[in-house]
């Protein structure tokens, strides 16, 4: 490197600018301190090996505006090695000997340079962000005018014009009342905010819109307010909807509140959090003592509650987290008894976990006196049938037998005139017409069987009945080639019952069975337990039942009998009484042709 002064070598080291020297074939003769800092030591080196590790001389070169032009060059130029920005200066420097080297400074901008990328981005962003938001963006001044507002509260209002929307008083032409402007000014000067601050304004049309305000307050240099600057959400929408829905609430709430069955809800550990009116009336209390107060295991007992849920998990009584029907009975506080029917639901979250419970009670007393009205009716009406079918019989037995009978008795009356007193063989006579009188007599007794039964209830296993009746169908069942099986469980339970009309009930069963079964045929009679009551299922294979008939055979006076005797049409009917005035229900299924079963239920005592 020809010869420099010293003492300016010394000022370019000194500089905080990095400064190198290049010959005019490229090679470096001089770094200050600072160059070498960033790209390391390189005299003797060709420039561009030494900034960007190539074999070729940098884009950004200026040799021939330098070295032959004589002329100084000033560009910005990236370097990747160092991930720097520069501000280089390249110009010519003539050496003692007459000869030209080119003095290149590159001054750091880099933080210069991007701090002035992010202020463009960030303005370009917030002006973006000001045109294009989804809500109203604006600048007001203290004095109550628009400085500025994006398109969409132009919009928002009904205005185009936006010289037009900016010459707006906002107090007397934006805000529905002046007074919510005045409100305005004063919580947010005194706070210098405004957060969702709900308020009404004006559109140009003159339609009024439901916002929220949330804004702060734009102060000058000496902390003296100049306005306020905020944004603006459009809530009419969601008004309306909210209106919508408090009048689907209340629309909702006068439906249960009015509704005349109990409706009622509770949560996972029971706690009432729903009690309508109806509710309050059917179980003697009221919502403000029961609601978020009492658990449902107080109105009912825990028993009864652990047996609906139980009863909800179960997918037999109406789906999974439902339960169709279930008869519960209760006594109040006052000591009344009430009669109803209970059907429940479980409420579940999107996950599938349980949220709450919820019941609707229906009372049904009047309908259920309704219906023991009824059983003593159709009581009073089998006995009026069984006296007129008793009157039948008797007419044909007495015509059958009366007149036998009195030939009998009047030829031994002439034949005791013919043989002495004395004689042994009149006291044979004697005893032979005493045997006609008490046939005769036994023929009266038969109207005994018009005698109402017992109806008085008792706890009876339904094992015995079943057996007792086995004893007087056994040798029936045997004469016609039926054959019996039984599978009943050891200790079915007791229930309460008038044995005489259990009886009725299950003799209509056997002799329907029999009457279906005229060439022989099997007799399944089985029971089982499932929840809380006593299934009873009797199985023929029969004749069965046409489709036509199933929904009559529990009708009064329906029959498929021929004989007037058989023909009564009031069996089944009557059983059906029977059972349902004990609590309990019967269910056919039948295969015409193939066979027939009755499932009778009956609640276990106690249960």
């Amino acid at each position: 490197m020809p010869a420099h002064k010293p003492r300016l070598l010394d000022v370019l080291n000194a500089f905080e600018d990095g400064i190198y020297i290049i010959s005019n074939d490229y090679t470096i003769e001089y770094m200050n301190k600072h160059m070498e800092e960033l790209f390391g030591e390189g005299i003797g080196k060709k420039c561009y090996e030494v900034l960007i590790q190539s074999d070729k001389p940098c884009n950004w070169c200026k040799y021939d505006k330098v070295f032959i032009n004589n002329e100084t060059h000033h560009s910005e130029v990236y370097i990747e090695s160092v991930d720097k920005i520069f501000a280089l200066s390249e110009l010519p420097i003539t050496n003692q000997d007459a000869t030209i080297s080119k003095l290149s400074l590159y001054r750091d901008i880099t933080h210069t340079v991007r701090q002035e990328e992010k202020l463009k981005s960030s303005r370009e962003s917030y002006q973006t962000l000001f045109t294009h938001a989804g809500c109203g963006v604006f600048i007001s001044s203290k004095q109550g005018r628009f400085l500025d507002v994006n398109p969409t509260l132009l919009k928002m209002l009904g205005y185009r014009d936006k010289d037009e929307f900016l010459s707006l008083d906002l107090a007397r032409d934006v805000y529905l009342s002046p007074k919510d402007r005045r409100e305005y000014t004063e919580i947010i000067e005194k706070t210098g905010q405004v957060v969702d601050y709900e308020v009404k304004w004006r559109r140009r049309d003159g339609n009024i819109l439901h916002i929220l305000l949330t804004s702060t307050v734009r102060y000058d240099t000496n902390g003296d307010i100049l306005g306020y600057e905020g944004i603006v959400v459009d809530q009419t929408r969601r008004k309306k909807h909210q209106n919508e829905i408090k009048e689907a609430y209340d629309f909702m709430d006068k439906i249960i509140s009015c509704s005349p069955n109990a409706i009622m809800a509770m949560d996972m550990m029971g706690i009432i959090k729903l009690w309508n009116k109806s509710a309050e009336d059917i179980f003697g209390f009221k919502s403000a003592k029961v609601v978020e107060k009492m658990n449902i295991q107080q109105i009912f007992s825990i028993k009864v509650a652990n047996n609906v849920m139980d009863m909800m998990r179960d997918e037999k009584f109406g789906g999974r987290g439902r339960l169709n029907s279930y008869p519960l009975n209760f006594k109040k506080n006052n000591g009344e008894i009430v009669e109803g029917n209970l059907s429940a639901s479980i409420l579940y979250d999107d996950k599938g976990d349980e949220l709450a419970s919820v019941g609707l009670f229906v009372d049904l007393k009047e309908r259920l006196q309704t219906e023991r009205e009824l059983g003593e009716a159709r009581q009073h009406l089998l006995q009026s049938e069984k006296l007129a079918a008793m009157g039948r019989l008797t007419s044909q037995i007495a015509h059958e037998l009366n007149n036998p009978l009195f030939g009998i008795m009047n030829t031994l009356e002439l034949m005791k005139t013919e043989i002495s007193p004395q004689n042994k063989r009149r006291r044979l006579l004697d005893m032979s017409l005493s045997e006609i009188e008490r046939l005769a007599d036994m023929l009266k007794k038969m109207l005994s069987f018009s005698k109402p039964d017992q109806d008085k209830r008792i706890e009876v296993n339904i094992n015995v009945v079943i057996d007792e009746l086995m004893m007087l169908y056994e040798k029936r069942f045997r004469e016609n080639s039926i054959k019996v099986s039984m599978n009943l469980m050891e200790n079915p339970g007791l229930i309460k019952a008038s044995r005489d009309q259990l009886r009725q009930v299950f003799i209509n069963m056997f002799s329907n069975a029999m009457y279906a079964m005229p060439d022989g045929g099997s007799l399944e009679i089985s029971n089982k337990i499932v929840s809380g009551k006593l299934y009873i299922i009797i199985k023929d294979t029969g004749t069965g039942i046409k489709p036509d008939h199933m929904k009559k055979i529990f009708d009064s006076f329906f029959t498929t009998k021929k004989e007037s005797v058989q023909g009564v049409g009031l069996g089944l009917s009557v059983c059906y009484g029977f059972i349902k005035d004990h609590g309990g229900d019967i269910k056919v299924e039948s295969q015409e042709g193939q066979w027939t079963e009755f499932t009778i239920m009956l609640p276990i005592a106690g249960k």
